[in-house]
């Protein structure tokens, strides 16, 4: 191992943070660089579980150097708020730091996220609300305000009372909502200021110091590949780049430092909030899916939609990535299935499509394509080689390699970290 990037292959969700934890054992540097308290991993070491939201998954590790990236978008009051709840549980944050380039959320951003996907109406995103699409929709419009900023209290009233002009105006004439006290905010992040500033630093440098000294770094993906601003099924995306380019723009290193992406996906498929899906299972596979994998947010506690494991979404993934090896998490929850069903193309009015559509209208209008596998009526939990499995999830596997073009070289079949199947050297 040295320096890998590991990213969601579907929307999410999809065990990023196991394998991360996994892979953190080994690693000197693990890194966050994009998204917010959007999104969440949900990590069991040992017999202790955490729920991860913007604090890097490698913080359990106490060797390990964790960095929040310059593309990451930072409320204060939820990283703080971590930081204090993961200390109070013997979790040390000696080794932590957060860029000074990174954005923050202020709270006209989240007040303006909630408005705004109440103004849309049926056209509703399903944003969680936390006000990470208007601070990157600043950050792009060059009105962000970052942590550098909040450094010095001059530059950042400065700031704070030119862009506070803006969304008072919108908040009042647009929205009909109370306007925002500027002297208040300052009074309040002038208290977050000195709680963050022994964790500010260049993160750039120590990353790329540490890659110079050939450590082991490991870029946590946050989001997933379909949910990208650029690459995922838009509108319905986030407002970061969480494929495999957007790990170093928001970290500020180049990408002849990465020898390895791996993407993880599930054994099937689930996505919480609108958008398209084609696999869904609006049935009673669809709810034992979500019972027996306990598919519901970590962040939001919202259902996840649940669906058969589609081919044309992951080997979508495996091209926009450059993903050299997949991690397979929940194998186990297939456990007990007579009949898999797994997606190989799409059927769309007269035409076969074995390449994800870009266009909403045409999505909407694709059916899946499926085969079917026999499953494995036992429990694979206990098994730590691929050999172990019994046949039919050694196919299942092959089959979804052959389909996604790429190797699958971890295999979960169980929450705990020693529950993994190692087929690759990392």
């Amino acid at each position: 191992m040295s320096a890998i990037i590991v990213i969601g292959a579907q929307w999410g969700d999809e065990g990023k943070g196991k394998v991360t934890d996994f892979l953190a054992e080994k690693s000197e540097v693990v890194v966050r660089s994009q998204g917010g308290n959007n999104a969440g991993h949900t990590v069991i070491n040992g017999e202790e579980e955490y729920k991860l939201h913007l604090i890097p998954s490698g913080i359990l590790n106490p060797k390990s150097l964790n960095l929040i990236g310059n593309g990451v978008v930072i409320d204060l009051a939820v990283i703080l708020d971590e930081i204090d709840c993961l200390k109070r549980r013997g979790v040390s944050f000696e080794h932590f730091h957060i860029s000074d380039r990174a954005h923050l959320i202020m709270p006209y951003h989240k007040i303006l996220d909630t408005l705004e996907e109440q103004a849309k109406a049926d056209g509703k995103i399903g944003t969680t609300g936390r006000g990470i699409g208007p601070a990157y929709v600043d950050k792009v419009n060059r009105v962000g305000i970052r942590v550098c900023d909040l450094m010095d209290e001059k530059e950042f009233r400065r700031k704070l009372q030119i862009v506070l002009e803006q969304k008072n105006t919108l908040l009042t004439k647009v929205y009909g909502a109370d306007p925002l006290d500027m002297e208040s905010m300052v009074a309040e992040f002038m208290v977050l200021a000195e709680r963050v500033r022994p964790f500010v630093a260049d993160t750039s440098v120590l990353l790329y110091d540490a890659l110079k000294a050939g450590q082991n770094v490991l870029f946590e993906g946050a989001q997933a590949t379909h949910l990208d601003i650029d690459h995922g099924t838009y509108p319905f995306v986030t407002s970061s780049n969480p494929i495999a380019g957007g790990a170093l723009t928001g970290s500020g290193v180049g990408p002849t430092w990465v020898d390895k992406v791996i993407g993880v996906a599930k054994s099937y498929t689930t996505r919480v909030g609108n958008g398209p899906l084609p696999t869904e299972l609006e049935d009673d596979m669809g709810e034992a899916l979500r019972q027996k994998g306990h598919e519901f947010g970590t962040t939001t506690g919202r259902p996840r939609r649940c669906g058969w494991f589609d081919a044309v979404v992951v080997r979508y993934s495996v091209r926009v990535n450059g993903i050299t090896d997949l991690a397979l998490t929940k194998l186990d929850v297939l456990d007990g299935i007579e009949e898999i069903k797994l997606c190989v193309a799409y059927q769309c009015g007269d035409k076969i499509l074995k390449e994800f559509p870009a266009a909403l209208s045409e999505m909407e209008q694709c059916r899946p394509i499926y085969e079917t596998m026999p499953g494995w009526m036992c429990d694979i939990s206990s098994c730590r080689k691929f050999e172990d499995l019994p046949k039919e999830a050694q196919d299942y596997i092959a089959r979804i390699e052959e389909l996604t073009d790429a190797k699958i070289s971890i295999v979960a079949v169980g929450p705990e970290r020693t529950q993994t199947i190692i087929r690759s050297d990392f």
